[in-house]
């Protein structure tokens, strides 16, 4: 079946998904397939569900074929088709596209601009973290060519040449990387292999006239690249604490909560930590540039409550938690111990869980944060899984296996007055430990 014939059926469709349990009456189901699953044997279930059209590339029952006719539409490849698919719905938007990725902050920053930029256009973007290479096609067919006003896509990859497939179907108009860290190095191949895949986005953006990207002032390495990617001045906005940057703001010292200044404006965030200065500049830049009124994007930033265990406080009687447990590698670990470091309190204790996909640098990067945490004024230091084992046997710390056993001696401790970081990989599932 061609794409465009595929299109018209979409466009008569209620709503798409992959998931069986969400099918709508009146919705197309496409049938992926994975190591431990293969949903085309639920092609028969999501019609009596009441899916119009079910997509999948293998008739796991001849019969059905005769039973349901034109409601089985099979292809070669059920994810590549639907990426196809959301590529070509990509080409009839009439408003903006930015596509944002990043080695950290990428989902705080998504959320953030979204909020900015709902201020004055109707708003497209990326739910929760479907960020892979079935959540952002699923993003974009979700999406209303007809009611949208801008659409915000989010990115994220492991490896050389994912951002750059996701560009052949989201085919951003403006790009925004927040950083570049130590993040899924192993996957990367290095930290070069990182800057690299992240910077592909760059790539697609300088191969159009068109194209624009929102550059931190203060990065180096991203300045750098743009640069000698091509991108002509024209098409770099730069942002920052740089006063020469073309949108800049200064961070106000403050116990906790972010509070940034611009234009003469004080904006007091809810986001812990001045590592988030850059999630929240770029929105604020993305908003002045677009003209968004200032005191609307004010107005967004302040009301922009973190959730998923990111950068949480949360208040227990007379404990207070910090909550960054959603993920963890070496770059944003150091920056949130070296928050969390400036916080005046009485006790102070940190919770870390092991970094994931570092590969052959596990150990050294492991062993960084151990010295990191050697430096502060701990009253506890609580290392999590098997990447941090080797701090078992060092008496000025405790290491537990996991977040069950982890609880278990955190059950049994007076914590009256404790200022707490918890921070680690997503693995860890840390936020167990509440």
């Amino acid at each position: 079946m061609q794409i465009q014939e595929l299109y018209s059926k979409y466009l008569q469709s209620s709503s798409i998904t992959t998931d069986t349990r969400k099918i709508e009456v009146g919705s197309m189901f496409f049938a992926l397939k994975g190591e431990r699953f293969n949903a085309n044997e639920f092609a028969e279930k999501a019609v009596l569900a009441g899916a119009a059209f079910v997509v999948v590339d293998e008739l796991t029952n001849p019969a059905w074929r005769d039973l349901y006719k034109e409601k089985i539409i099979q292809v070669e490849d059920v994810l590549a088709t639907m990426q196809q698919l959301a590529g070509y719905h990509r080409l009839q938007f009439k408003f903006p596209v930015l596509a944002i990725t990043g080695s950290n902050g990428k989902t705080t920053t998504k959320e953030l601009v979204a909020a900015v930029l709902a201020k004055k256009f109707k708003t497209a973007f990326t739910f929760g973290n479907l960020n892979n290479h079935i959540g952002i096609p699923v993003t974009l067919l979700g999406i209303d060519k007809e009611q949208t006003e801008f659409a915000v896509i989010e990115m994220g990859a492991n490896h050389q040449g994912e951002i750059a497939s996701y560009c052949e179907y989201v085919q951003p108009d403006f790009g925004l990387i927040t950083n570049v860290g130590l993040a899924h190095i192993e996957g990367f191949g290095g930290f070069e292999g990182v800057i690299k895949g992240k910077t592909e986005l760059y790539h697609n953006i300088s191969s159009t006239s068109q194209g624009k990207i929102f550059l931190n002032k203060y990065n180096q390495i991203l300045c750098e690249k743009a640069n000698a990617m091509g991108l002509s001045a024209a098409q770099i906005i730069t942002y920052g604490q740089d006063t020469s940057a073309v949108y800049y703001g200064n961070i106000l010292p403050t116990e906790e909560f972010l509070t940034i200044q611009v234009n003469g404006q004080v904006i007091q965030s809810n986001l812990v930590g001045d590592y988030n200065f850059e999630n929240a500049m770029s929105a604020i830049a993305i908003g002045q540039y677009f003209n968004v009124p200032m005191a609307d994007i004010k107005s967004a930033i302040e009301n922009y409550f973190p959730s998923n265990n990111r950068s949480q406080k949360i208040i227990r009687g007379t404990t207070t938690i910090i909550l960054d447990a959603y993920n963890a590698n070496p770059s944003s670990m150091a920056e949130a111990l070296k928050n969390f470091s400036k916080l005046a309190a009485p006790k102070k204790m940190v919770i870390l869980g092991e970094m994931m996909e570092l590969g052959q640098y596990a150990e050294e990067e492991h062993k960084k944060i151990k010295i990191i945490t050697e430096s502060m004024s701990l009253a506890k230091c609580v290392f999590v899984g098997n990447g941090f084992l080797f701090t078992a046997a060092d008496s000025n710390n405790l290491w537990f296996e996991n977040a069950a056993t982890t609880k278990t001696w955190l059950n049994q401790q007076d914590l009256t007055d404790f200022f707490i970081l918890i921070k680690g990989s997503r693995k860890n599932e840390l936020e167990k430990v509440l």
